[in-house]
């Protein structure tokens, strides 16, 4: 039986990159064009992780913009690495890839990150921070087609050797999201190939030195999915970490895909795990070792008493939980907690225009869920949100509230309420389709509406298809967020609960239509 089907860090959270300090582990994501970015997250286990924080946190760390051709750009694929007493991240955002990647440091992965330094000179993404036995740096990074290679100064970002190719890959496409380490006698370097879809993959090869020359493992790919009926598909893109103990383990992305065929994934690339043993050398991949349990993502930020339902939210000083983010511009020069009140959004978007310009977002983490924001003052919109050109809506204006569907080019009102009060919660449902053999069937139906007396009113419902990276395109997921229309609004709750699947009308194993 399967038992690792579930992520560890479900939602939005690809390209997860890892270390150990003692019985404390410590992993970072991509985050594209949402800022803050680079999540961090905390373990004892490995099983279970918390957010403390976001690495890039400040407009000084990391330029983003807003619309549609800045989507899944932004940040690419960190690494977190601790060498000598401190912390170290690196990463490339695309909106700066001529400038080199990025590296920055903090004596504590939840505290400040120090300002960027850029590695002039290494052009491309993934980068990887790697020291040997006599202190060297060596900043390994995916250029298109090949794993590249320099010495690096990591404090100033100076490049101390001149950029070369140290390994091509086994010959699958788009090698990259390489990370180097050492054990034993062997230095190791482990990669992604394939593309970041279907046929995504890790491999892994080996060498005396950090540079190389590399021999690759003759079982290659060591973890893919590629053509088998597993439920998590399109694994890839890994990091390895020691436990106390000897033994390894490894995170990796994958998806969770859904609905008829060809099916679709809503929530993005999420981070996952599997266990790690070494035989003659080389890593071989133990995907039931970690018995993971579906992780708790049900929350409530009451932005009145500027603080959320578990003792990690935001702070009797009014600060939002580092859950919160925004498409290409810093929340929290919008968001604005005010005890007593609420959150004080400033506006946004007019209520006719389809570009988000301050959407205050969480990350969908769950194959059926339901979100409900509470606004009482102020027009206002609760969206789910691929990119600027991919999104669905309930809005309000005054009391009249408006189901909404953008796809492409198509913009698309489903429906109108008239007379629906101020506090009345606006309200997103998520269902996933378990109907079996369906031809018809998206990985599920969002339910756009309100609720009445505390019971959901749908206004309408689309196929969740179109809000999906399969439609719409890009390395990210779905994110759900309020924005203000045209004039501030108030938020006062947010709620997001994940709901249990719906369970198919029979239990009983149902043949598939035969051929006409």
């Amino acid at each position: 039986m399967t038992t690792n089907i579930n992520p560890v860090i479900p939602g939005f959270y690809p390209d997860p990159s890892v270390c150990r300090v003692g019985e404390d582990y410590y992993l970072v994501n991509s985050s594209f064009e949402y800022f803050p970015g680079v999540p961090v997250f905390h373990s004892r286990d490995l099983v279970r992780w918390e957010q403390i924080g976001n690495v890039l946190d400040r407009p000084s760390q990391f330029n983003v913009g807003l619309g549609r051709e800045r989507a899944s750009a932004g940040i690419y694929a960190p690494t977190i690495r601790h060498h000598d007493g401190e912390f170290w991240m690196t990463t490339t955002n695309r909106e700066d890839v001529m400038k080199g990647h990025l590296i920055v440091r903090a004596s504590d992965p939840a505290g400040e990150w120090s300002e960027p330094v850029h590695t002039t000179g290494a052009i491309g993404i993934d980068p990887d921070l790697s020291w040997d036995e006599a202190g060297t740096c060596y900043l390994t990074w995916a250029f298109p087609g090949a794993i590249s290679q320099a010495v690096v100064d990591p404090r100033t970002g100076k490049l101390l050797s001149e950029p070369r190719v140290i390994w091509n890959g086994t010959g699958m496409a788009h090698p990259e999201g390489p990370h180097v380490f050492r054990r034993g006698a062997y230095w190791y370097l482990l990669v992604a190939e394939g593309g970041t879809g279907p046929g995504h993959g890790i491999c892994v090869a080996r060498s005396d030195s950090p540079s190389g020359p590399w021999e690759s493992n003759p079982a290659n790919p060591v973890l893919s999915h590629r053509s088998t009926s597993h439920p998590v598909q399109n694994t890839g893109h890994g990091d390895l970490v020691e436990l106390p103990d000897g033994s390894w383990a490894m995170v990796h992305l994958g998806v969770r895909p859904g609905g008829s065929f060809p099916p679709a994934h809503v929530n993005g690339r999420e981070t996952f795990l599997t266990g790690v043993d070494w035989v003659d050398g080389w890593p071989v991949i133990v995907e039931d070792r970690y018995d993971v349990p579906q992780a708790p993502t049900a929350f409530t930020d009451d932005f009145e008493a500027s603080q959320g339902s578990d003792a990690s939210d935001a702070s009797d000083a009014g600060r939002l939980h580092p859950r919160w983010i925004a498409p290409g511009t810093d929340p929290r020069s919008f968001a604005v907690p005010v005890p007593g009140e609420g959150l004080r959004l400033s506006a946004g978007r007019a209520a006719g225009a389809r570009d988000a310009e301050r959407l205050l977002a969480v990350r969908a983490r769950d194959s059926s869920w339901t979100a409900t924001a509470t606004v009482p003052q102020g027009d206002v919109a609760l969206v789910v949100r691929i990119d600027d050109a991919h999104w669905a809506a309930v809005q309000r204006q005054g009391t009249t509230v408006t189901a909404r569907a953008v796809v492409g080019p198509f913009d698309q009102v489903l429906a109108t309420a008239e007379g629906v009060p101020a506090d009345a919660p606006l309200a997103v449902r998520s269902v996933a389709n378990t109907e079996r053999y369906s031809f018809a069937k998206g990985p599920d139906d969002l339910h756009l509406g309100h609720l009445v007396d505390g019971e959901f009113r749908t206004l309408g419902t689309i196929d969740g298809r179109y809000l999906t990276t399969e439609v719409a395109g890009g390395f990210t997921g779905r994110v759900i967020g309020v924005e203000a229309l045209g004039t501030d609004a108030l938020p006062t709750r947010f709620t997001y609960t994940p709901d249990p699947d719906p369970v198919p009308a029979s239990a009983m194993p149902v043949s598939p239509p035969a051929d006409s």
